[in-house]
């Protein structure tokens, strides 16, 4: 199985839910990988959201209602941003918590594998297509 670009292969002993330990060790550096480049970006994307507070806050002064406006719509962006790289930050910490549990690839929802093909576009899924397709059409 192909995981991010790492292969996932069944050599070795079995371990939790039928994964050796290999593969446990091989999904664990691609998790811990992309909650780090994750982290890494909410951190630049923190650093950048308070340079642009400053900036405005120093730069206030005569601004019309189009400058207030804009400034508005980018302050707005920018902790859209914040929330959205926090949320992929807890998926994937939640995913390697899930991986140390045995519990990494199952769904939450029928308990059967999730396709690998699914886990290789989101590592951190947590449902097969068929229960993520249920909860969508209950909550909408």
């Amino acid at each position: 199985m192909l995981v991010n670009g790492a292969v996932i292969t069944g050599k070795g002993s079995e371990t939790a839910k039928g994964r050796s330990a290999e593969e446990v060790e091989q999904l664990r550096v691609v998790l811990r990988e992309r909650f780090e480049a994750l982290d890494a970006e909410y951190s630049l994307a923190v650093a950048e959201n308070h340079k642009l507070r400053l900036v405005e806050i120093g730069d206030a002064a005569g601004d019309d209602q189009a400058d207030s406006g804009s400034k508005t719509a980018e302050r707005d962006a920018a902790t859209s941003l914040l929330r959205t790289l926090l949320d992929r930050r807890e998926q994937a910490e939640l995913a390697l918590q899930r991986l140390a549990e045995g519990t990494y690839g199952n769904c939450e929802g029928c308990a059967k594998p999730i396709p690998a093909a699914r886990l290789e576009v989101f590592p951190s899924a947590t449902t097969c297509v068929a229960c993520k397709s249920t909860r969508e059409r209950r909550a909408g």
